[in-house]
């Protein structure tokens, strides 16, 4: 018999300030950890007005993590230590593994007016925090759309809806990434693996996502799934609901999470900021 998993947290999205003065809203983060397990944080920067974003995020390091940059509006341009350079356009995903150092920038930039999207930071395990940085970019049109009936459709960056597979893949935390839009009273049901957390965050309309609970979720709200049950399931409301979707298999490996960089012990935080510090943070890749 399938068991449905129930909510074990809510969490309305904070208003934060970051890089150069980006205004946008933090779902869940440093506050968390370890719950979110193997994630770390999730930024929503959509905006109305260019002023709370246009200062974008300059040169900056990473290391030990992956950030996965998914937009809906306008664009996000980024270069990098590796001589990589290009946009982040709408509906399109960059998943960049960190690894053992990369310098990059990401400037958001409105298209017609209009910009918006989510960044979400995907810790890497120990055994993995120093490999070879590297970067998936999908375009929009590459990353597959599954209508599934009854008013229910699904794009699948990274995962497997209906048999039909997400363009990301060979990421260690083996995870799910999906944005999921209901229709009025549609219904969606989505299996999660033994073991593995799972977590919503609304971005439109509003649902149920506990069935045993009649609280309708809102914009900018993030669920947090117990870790007993087989799968997720959701019911939109008279508007219906669209909510970004992520599991992942937890490394349940210490954490020491120093800004833009996150490690397992303060010693390698601490080496890494050294490194930095002396212009020797980025390393030959093999």
């Amino acid at each position: 018999m399938i068991k449905t998993r129930e909510i074990a947290s809510i969490l309305k999205s904070q208003p934060t300030l970051e890089g150069a003065g980006v205004h946008l809203n933090r779902a869940f983060g440093y506050n968390e950890i370890p719950d979110f397990d193997p994630f770390l944080m999730l930024d929503d920067f959509r905006a109305d007005r260019p002023k709370d974003y246009l200062a974008g995020f300059p040169w900056h390091p990473h290391r030990g993590i992956e950030t996965v940059t998914y937009m809906l509006e306008g664009t996000v341009e980024h270069g990098d230590s590796m001589g990589h350079a290009g946009n982040v356009d709408a509906g399109g995903v960059q998943w960049m593994t960190a690894g053992s150092g990369i310098i990059h920038q990401e400037m958001p930039k409105p298209v017609d007016g209009r910009m918006g999207g989510f960044q979400l930071w995907v810790n890497l395990p120990r055994q993995h925090k120093m490999m070879d940085p590297r970067y998936q970019e999908i375009r929009a049109d590459e990353i597959p759309s599954v209508i599934v009936p009854g008013g229910v459709s699904v794009r699948v960056i990274c995962g497997n809806v209906a048999g039909v597979a997400g363009p990301v893949h060979d990421i260690m935390a083996e995870p799910e990434y999906l944005d999921v839009s209901l229709e009025p009273d549609a219904q969606f049901a989505h299996p999660v693996k033994p073991g593995y957390m799972a977590a919503v965050y609304v971005i439109g309309g509003s649902g149920r996502f506990d069935q045993r609970h009649n609280e309708e979720l809102v914009n900018r709200t993030m669920a947090l799934f117990g870790e007993e049950g087989d799968s997720v399931a959701i019911h939109a409301g008279d508007n219906g609901v669209r909510f970004l979707f992520f599991s992942g298999k937890p490394l349940r490996e210490p954490i020491a999470w120093g800004g833009p960089i996150v490690m397992n012990t303060q010693e390698e935080l601490q080496l890494a900021f050294n490194e930095y510090e002396n212009d020797t943070f980025i390393k030959k890749t093999s």
